[in-house]
């Protein structure tokens, strides 16, 4: 019983009411009616279900044209349509969670030939999960201590051209990732805490320090290694025949089931051991819980895996990309070329188109957001050339992987209006005046959404052009920017582990202070402020 039901059902008196009895034959649920605002009556009836694109422009959320490719910012891939079906279905009945993992392990096995598998609550979730499992095993002891590693195994071994963003999957367990350049360095850094090796699935885990050396040097010293493939086709031979004791991937990318939702395929002890580590077991991994319905999705779409006509999806994905290449050529000094993809990973053709933005007017960037901005909305792959940076070299970026049918008519028509005629951009004014001096320190306050934190800033300055140094509460980064008459704008960047956090400063300098607007990046917006060091004589 949960703690909201153990909590209901012990008020005094007996009334309340438990997971029993709502469960119960005949109960409430079997009514037509709830208790609404006190008093036993019909619930309100809502709004008719919008259909369509209608469902989120009733929000005010206007959706995408997606030529970006499988991002979860954007809502990864579209579903397939039997993957809905089998969650549809799935949904209309109780089953029992671990018989029900236990039949999907062995039909995953069966289908991708692998020993196990199980899904997940998408690929970081694997990625936790199969952490877990290699710390903890399925010893309820260790799987109910966790995130505590005191006397078990504490440290995950990683090659550097590994580390990412998404490795915070792996350390939220609490273990120490230990990075490592060489296989010399690699044999060094194996001990008694060693519980797993973590590779990323990418160009860089092939060749004498790729994902074969590394898992037989992992092997003799009976250590797991783990591949994270999250965007990858479906293909786990790739990895387990080198070596990988367990593979994950995303299932809301290539794929193309539940957007929350992946796998986890390899060593059935591993895998099972994952499992009870995860919802609906009562461990670290409660949280990263995925229902029937996503099970059944996901075994649906890997069946579909199998059964789909790759190679004609592909000529379809270069049709497209000729259709919009047709379209934007017509255009004077514009050309196109298909780049086709280094890796497994995002897998699918791309069209680049180039043109020199001063002879037509509009940069890489500004085409870039006219269609972002644009009725359909479209978000390109990616986009060069800025007013401010050069717009002499200026190109946007197709990928076609998650298009679908008859967009590409409605992308090569706006890209072909916005190139040949292109629309009046109002760009800001260069300040005037020489620049001010910022030179030195600056001590600063940034006021996010929630909380605020002092960080402190030494510039140096040649003329409009700044460098320096940028400090956070803990992290320390680079600084680059320019100052145009009293306006500032400078970038920083702040490793930590796996990534870095982006900072883009913008404000306006008023004597020996300066306010501004920081854009955090994905994390959002924040305000500065900032006053210039008095250094003691």
């Amino acid at each position: 019983m949960s703690k909201a039901c153990r909590k209901t059902s012990s008020k005094q008196g007996g009334h309340g009411i438990g997971r029993r009895e709502l469960l119960g034959g005949g109960g409430l649920l079997a009514t037509s009616t709830l208790f609404y605002g006190g008093s036993l009556l019909a619930a309100p009836a809502g709004p008719q279900r919008k259909k369509g694109p209608d469902l989120y422009r009733s929000l005010g959320v206007h959706p995408l044209i997606n030529c970006k490719g499988t991002y979860t910012i954007i809502t990864g891939s579209l579903t397939l349509p039997e993957v809905k079906r089998a969650m549809e279905e799935a949904s209309r009945y109780y089953v029992h969670l671990d018989e029900l993992m236990d039949a999907v392990g062995r039909r995953l096995a069966e289908l991708t030939r692998t020993e196990w598998g199980i899904v997940t609550a998408g690929c970081s979730a694997a990625e936790t999960l199969a952490t877990c499992a290699c710390v903890a095993g399925a010893n309820p002891e260790n799987i109910q201590r966790l995130p505590n590693l005191d006397g078990l195994k504490d440290e995950v071994i990683i090659p550097r051209y590994s580390r990412n963003v998404y490795d915070h999957a792996v350390r939220m367990v609490g273990v120490k990732l230990v990075t490592v350049d060489n296989m010399q360095e690699l044999e060094a850094a194996f001990g008694a805490q060693t519980a797993m090796v973590y590779i990323l699935a990418c160009p860089d885990d092939a060749g004498p320090f790729g994902l074969e050396p590394i898992a037989k040097v992992a092997r003799r010293k009976g250590v797991p290694v783990f591949v994270d493939a999250a965007a990858e086709d479906l293909t786990p031979e790739v990895h387990l025949g080198r070596g990988a004791d367990l593979v994950a991937y995303s299932g809301g990318k290539a794929v193309r089931g539940p957007q929350c939702a992946g796998l986890l395929l390899g060593r059935k002890n591993l895998c099972q051991a994952a499992w009870v580590n995860s919802a609906p077991h009562h461990a670290f991994g409660r949280s990263l819980k995925v229902g029937k319905e996503e099970i059944m999705g996901m075994l649906a779409a890997a069946e579909m895996w199998y059964k789909r006509d790759h190679k004609t999806e592909w000529k379809s994905w270069e049709s497209w990309l000729g259709e919009i290449a047709r379209q934007v050529k017509k255009v004077s000094a514009v050309s196109t070329e298909v780049l086709q993809p280094g890796s497994l990973s995002n897998r699918s053709p791309r069209l680049e188109i180039k043109w020199d933005g001063t002879s037509l007017g509009i940069s890489g960037e500004e085409v870039y957001e006219q269609l972002l901005n644009g009725d359909p909305r479209i978000i390109l792959a990616r986009a060069t050339g800025g007013y401010r940076e050069g717009m002499e070299k200026s190109s946007v970026q197709i990928m076609p992987w998650m298009m679908q049918p008859g967009e590409e008519k409605i992308v090569a028509s706006r890209l072909y209006e916005v190139l040949s005629d292109p629309p009046k951009i109002d760009r800001p004014a260069e300040p005037r005046g020489r620049p001010a001096d910022v030179a030195g320190r600056w001590d600063a306050q940034l006021e996010f959404t929630l909380g605020k934190d002092d960080h402190i800033f030494f510039f140096e300055q040649r003329g409009k052009k700044l460098v320096g140094t940028h400090l956070g509460r803990t992290l320390v980064g680079g600084l680059k920017g320019r100052v145009e008459g009293n306006e500032i704008d400078f970038q920083s960047s702040q490793p930590y582990e796996g990534t870095r956090l982006p900072f883009r400063f913008t404000g306006r300098v008023q004597g020996d202070s300066i306010h501004g607007a920081v854009d955090l990046g994905e994390y959002g917006q924040a305000r500065w402020m900032a006053h210039r060091y008095q250094y003691r004589s």
